[in-house]
């Protein structure tokens, strides 16, 4: 079974081949550098830069695979793509993509919660997936976009339990960032500043919001805002006046700790509730090394992790998302049937 697969839900326009449960190619184009000037994505210069890239991340990722275009009848068994949740231009983007490669090969055309491709990637290894999910399980997904906590009972069968009501937690990660003067993406330049840290920071809250299995993590963003304008004024932003580098480093490990240890400690609440053992994590926060670290010293539980290769966006992870609908013995044409997006299942 060979699969075409795109996704262009935010920042990376990636396509991919998978042919069985073996990856043949994964090429991914990312933004960072469009979006960094603007501390953030800007969803119409992400349209444009997809629309521009698609077809040379598509000509890349045939010619991996060794199948080199123009695409003819037969070429793949399905093609796949993000149907959401994204941005409205990024998704409308690769769905017309796929909606032409489905045409052209005369393949099915299955959209796919872009979400549950988070899930789906812990089961890769070394380019195969080779590491299948054992259910039930717990999932969170943890992204620039998106804190949400699933009760995963099989492919296709998720139950949402939790959801951000405000930032997600990547999301909080960037504001931070900006806040204190790094570089975006947020996470990736926190986790490096953290690193850095000797000595205690400030106290920061820990957003539990106790008898919910929902997420909070503006208030958090907005103690670090605080904090910041009684060390340097509260007009400290806009006069370009920023923390010592030592200083900094302590706000960010602060920062850091108060949300991976309210992801984790809601993580394995809400597993313990509902008598579940296994744990699986996805989305582009996931590659945090704190986080890892915090859920690898969980005790009683089994934790899995996407390889870091496929914690941020990519079209690998929509591909096995199509594969295993497949191998269930159906598909929704995603041509004829409305996706709804309220909720992840199939």
């Amino acid at each position: 079974m060979k699969i075409l697969a795109f996704e262009t839900t935010c920042d990376e326009t990636s396509a991919a081949v998978m042919k069985g449960r073996s990856l043949r190619s994964n090429a991914v184009y990312s933004q960072i550098k469009l979006h960094r000037k603007y501390s953030g994505v800007v969803p119409e210069l992400a349209s444009r830069a997809h629309l521009e890239k698609i077809p040379v991340i598509l000509r890349s990722a045939l010619k991996r695979a060794q199948n080199l275009p123009p695409l003819k009848p037969g070429d793949f068994d399905a093609v796949a793509f993000s149907r959401g949740p994204g941005l409205p231009g990024a998704l409308m983007v690769g769905r017309v993509a796929a909606e032409a490669a489905a045409e052209l090969s005369g393949a099915p055309l299955i959209g796919v919660n872009h979400l549950e491709g988070h899930l789906l990637a812990c089961e890769f290894k070394n380019g195969r997936a080779a590491r299948p999910l054992e259910f039930p399980l717990l999932t969170l997904i943890v992204s620039g976009g998106h804190t949400e906590l699933w009760h995963a009972r099989g492919y296709g069968d998720y139950r949402v339990l939790g959801r951000t009501r405000d930032d997600a937690a990547g999301e909080a990660f960037d504001k931070v960032a900006k806040l204190l003067g790094l570089p975006y993406p947020g996470g990736p330049s926190v986790e490096k500043e953290a690193a850095r840290a000797r000595g205690k920071g400030p106290d920061f809250p820990r957003p539990f919001m106790p008898g919910t299995m929902d997420f909070s993590f503006s208030g958090l963003k907005t103690a670090v805002s605080y904090y910041l304008a009684s060390e340097l004024g509260g007009d400290f932003y806009k006069k370009g006046l920023r923390l010592q580098p030592a200083q900094r480093a302590r706000v960010c490990k602060s920062f850091q700790d108060s949300a991976v240890e309210t992801l984790v400690k809601k993580t394995s609440q809400a597993a313990r509730s509902l008598g579940l053992k296994r744990i699986a994590v996805g989305g582009g926060v996931s590659a945090n090394g704190a986080l890892r670290a915090a859920f690898g010293a969980l005790e009683g539980f089994e934790v899995r992790f996407s390889e870091k290769a496929y914690c941020s966006d990519n079209a690998a992870m929509i591909a096995l998302c199509a594969l295993r609908r497949l191998e269930a013995g159906g598909y929704k044409n995603s041509l004829k049937v409305a996706p709804d997006l309220a909720e992840p299942g199939w």
